[in-house]
């Protein structure tokens, strides 16, 4: 076997295990998974149709992010995300959201700002119909275009792995219409500052709008465990 070969081998593999790694972690933080519950390689592995090798060292490597516990002799079980825990992912977004949206205020294309208006577009349609799995989907394209916008692949990294994070309770929140209606008017009033290419209103109002978010978690007392 040539080099090369091995090469590409080697990177099917890496592919693999990210896939599933991936695929795991949004199974676990989007609920698929409940607190406690065991993940069992075998099942996993057969619903995934992969072997049981990457699905082991995607459990591992969930264990590194306090994602799941292995319990010696027992198994991996899930260790979902905690009030704690969601109140210091806001806490860290309101920073880094606004630090986003001044570098996107800097450095976003024509393209990229019409994407958005786009985004805003069909959201302000869905909330009108109270299409609520919709608005969640498009909540997240358009901080997606904010993240590629600031013209940061670590920032975009870091921030879409946050909002990975919370995701459940960012679905739960988005189905209180009048937490959407304010939801969409602070993303209109972002993307404006960013059009009018002012840095620091941008990053005033991205920051503020990840606050209001928290508020709104921690007032409607989201299901989640302490």
């Amino acid at each position: 076997m040539t080099f090369s070969e091995r090469a590409g081998e080697m990177g099917d593999a890496v592919s693999l295990r990210g896939k599933v790694f991936r695929q795991l972690r949004n199974d676990i933080l989007s609920g698929k998974y409940k607190n406690n519950e065991e993940l069992r390689e075998n099942t996993i592995a057969k619903e995934y149709g992969v072997s049981r090798t990457p699905v082991r060292e995607a459990i591992r490597q969930l264990e590194l992010e306090g994602l799941c516990v292995t319990v010696p002799n027992k198994g991996a079980y899930v260790n979902s995300i905690k009030r704690k825990d969601v109140e210091d992912i806001y806490a860290i977004r309101g920073l880094l959201e606004g630090l986003c949206a001044r570098w996107a205020a800097e450095n976003m294309t024509e393209e990229q700002i019409e994407e958005a208006q786009e985004i805003l577009f069909v959201t302000r349609y869905h909330l009108e119909h109270e299409h609520f799995e919709q608005l969640y989907q498009y909540d997240g394209k358009f901080h997606e275009v904010l993240y590629r916008g600031c013209a940061s692949p670590i920032l975009n990294h870091v921030l879409r792995d946050f909002h990975e994070y919370v995701q459940s309770v960012r679905q739960r929140a988005l189905k209180d219409e009048k937490r959407a209606t304010l939801c969409q008017e602070e993303h209109e009033a972002i993307l404006k500052a960013i059009k009018d290419h002012d840095p620091d209103k941008a990053a005033q109002l991205a920051s503020l709008h990840i606050q209001k978010a928290a508020k709104n978690m921690i007032h409607e007392k989201l299901n989640m465990d302490e």
